[in-house]
């Protein structure tokens, strides 16, 4: 259980939020919406104890499970599979039985029969901790979010970031809190596993809050929904479906409208009854009282909600290249005994476009890396054609420097740009005065990804590489984004699992992973989309 007593919240010198209340008991799926960065990943941070509020009081009992947008929680070092199982604490038995099974093959009598007279005990006191069971429960947890037994026997540092954060999820599920976080749950995830996760948390008992932009996520799981308030800095609570609440906002905006209209017509009567009483001397103090009344009266009102601003967002126009600005060769990359895909070739035809599809784990990250020079291929080359400026939005945001503000990062961007000329572009961006001189590291998943575009905005690349650009942000924002790649006039190379982006890209080629199959697009491509 949650319990949220008149918090105010501020970070820097912004309120989020001020006098806000609240209680998240069993049985409460809630829905946080808002517009990005109105504050609902700080809010969870501030329900966590990983913040402050600036006033007021959080308490929480029972067990917690907190899912952030950016899990960096555990020993690298550890596979998958011990850190899930850890949330039960059967980690370390696990290892070591791991161990002795490894002694028992050993070439050293000695230690072969060490291993095998304590490994029945090891193993006893696994099966005590409901170790077996428990293994296969989690194992089919991990399943289910796409993450198969090869990818829990890598340790954590060998995982990309989507398979990091779908152990941490897989971890949470696995531990049954009794209350559960969970920012962004479904970025990653194939279509079936956003299905698995959407009837699981539709049947979860405990206390839940749950940020998505996934609409049919928070239509089918939530019964309660928290809007965060970026205007007014108040939650507005409805204990009702995500559509319910839809309808009931836009009728409590009719009548706010309506009630502050005929409040203001009465008011403007007032003061102007007044105005006429003032000119008699006996009568003064009436007309004080009446436009007293009338100040009141327009007091009381509750504030009509502001319309939320969007980014405004367009991509570059791209500086003039070859025809062939971008080839890759023969590229093949390994994690550890793991291979992701070999002999892939690709050329960047000027303006083409190509969209990557594959199944979770087949490498179209890894592949977006290699393109964009972060990493290098284990084998093969990447050749930059005639005039090449590439631009590289990564869904981990790795383009970012953290330690940085976000006027840093951008001016780091942008050398070519005055400080004006950088400020107007944060602006369009809904970067505005102190919030530029915010540290990156404190950003919400919806802000870094508005801060990363806004850096290819002042790039003129003529070859992007997005991967995941749609994640994090809310439907306004998402289409802005969706409009900026339908008009951009460069190359595209685009990973997602948002049909909409591919619609938008409209593209000329597929690339399909792991096998490196190239093909012209077709609409019959469209439903590998979701799967992948």
């Amino acid at each position: 259980m949650i319990s949220a007593g008149d918090i105010s919240v501020v970070v820097g010198s912004r309120t989020l939020m001020t006098g806000v209340s609240f209680r998240v008991d069993k049985g409460d799926r809630v829905g946080l919406v808002g517009r990005n960065g109105a504050g609902k990943t700080t809010l969870t941070k501030v329900l966590m104890e990983e913040m402050q509020p600036a006033d007021g009081t959080v308490s929480r009992s029972g067990s917690m499970g907190y899912l952030p947008q950016d899990p960096r929680a555990g020993d690298p070092k550890s596979t998958g599979r011990e850190r899930i199982l850890g949330a039960r604490e059967l980690d370390v038995l696990a290892r070591r039985m791991r161990r002795a099974e490894e002694q028992m093959s050993s070439p050293d009598p000695k230690v072969m029969e060490k291993a095998i007279d304590k490994y029945p005990r090891i193993e006893a006191e696994f099966v005590a901790a409901g170790g077996y069971a428990a293994e296969s429960e989690a194992f089919s947890i991990a399943a289910n979010l796409g993450l198969d037994e090869d990818r829990l026997n890598q340790t954590l540092d060998t995982l990309s970031g989507g398979q990091r954060r779908r152990v941490e999820l897989a971890r949470i599920l696995f531990a049954a809190p009794d209350t559960m976080i969970l920012d962004e749950p479904t970025n990653h995830l194939d279509a079936e596993s956003v299905t698995w996760l959407r009837d699981y948390l539709k049947t979860y008992s405990g206390g839940l809050v749950i940020i998505s932009h996934d609409l049919d996520l928070i239509d089918e799981v939530v019964n309660k929904v928290f809007f965060l308030d970026a205007n007014r800095q108040v939650i507005d609570i409805y204990s009702m479906s995500y559509r319910q609440y839809l309808k009931q906002r836009e009728a409590d905006e009719r009548r706010r409208r309506r009630e502050r209209t005929n409040a203001e017509k009465k008011a403007s009567a007032l003061h102007a009854q007044a105005d006429k009483m003032r000119a008699k001397a006996t009568k003064t103090v009436a007309a004080q009282n009446m436009a007293k009344r009338a100040d009141k009266m327009l007091s009381g009102l509750e504030a009509e909600r502001a319309a939320d601003k969007i980014a405004h967002l367009r991509f570059p126009a791209p500086a003039s290249c070859g025809r062939v600005p971008l080839t890759a060769s023969g590229l093949s990359q390994s994690y550890g005994s793991t291979e992701v895909f070999t002999g892939v070739d690709l050329a960047i035809d000027r303006g083409t476009r190509v969209v990557v599809l594959g199944f979770n784990g087949a490498g179209k990250t890894t592949l977006l890396r290699l393109l964009a020079g972060v990493e290098d291929a284990d084998s093969g080359e990447v050749l930059p054609g005639h005039g090449l400026k590439l631009g590289y939005y990564a869904q981990e945001h790795e383009t970012l420097d953290m330690s940085k503000s976000v006027l840093e990062n951008m001016r780091a961007e942008s050398p070519h740009l005055d400080d004006t000329g950088v400020r107007t572009v944060l602006g369009s961006f809904l970067f505005s005065g102190d919030d530029v001189h915010k540290p990156a590291n404190v950003l919400s998943g919806g802000e870094k990804t508005r801060l990363a575009l806004a850096t290819l905005v002042v790039s003129s690349a003529n070859v992007l590489l997005l991967d995941e650009p749609t994640n994090n942000l809310d439907p306004a924002s998402r289409e802005e984004i969706l409009s900026a790649i339908r008009r951009y006039e460069g190359a595209i190379v685009l990973v997602t699992h948002d049909e909409g982006a591919v619609q938008a890209l409209d593209p000329d080629r597929v690339l399909l992973l792991p096998d490196g199959d190239e093909d012209h697009w077709s609409e019959s491509y469209l439903d590998l989309v979701t799967l992948t």
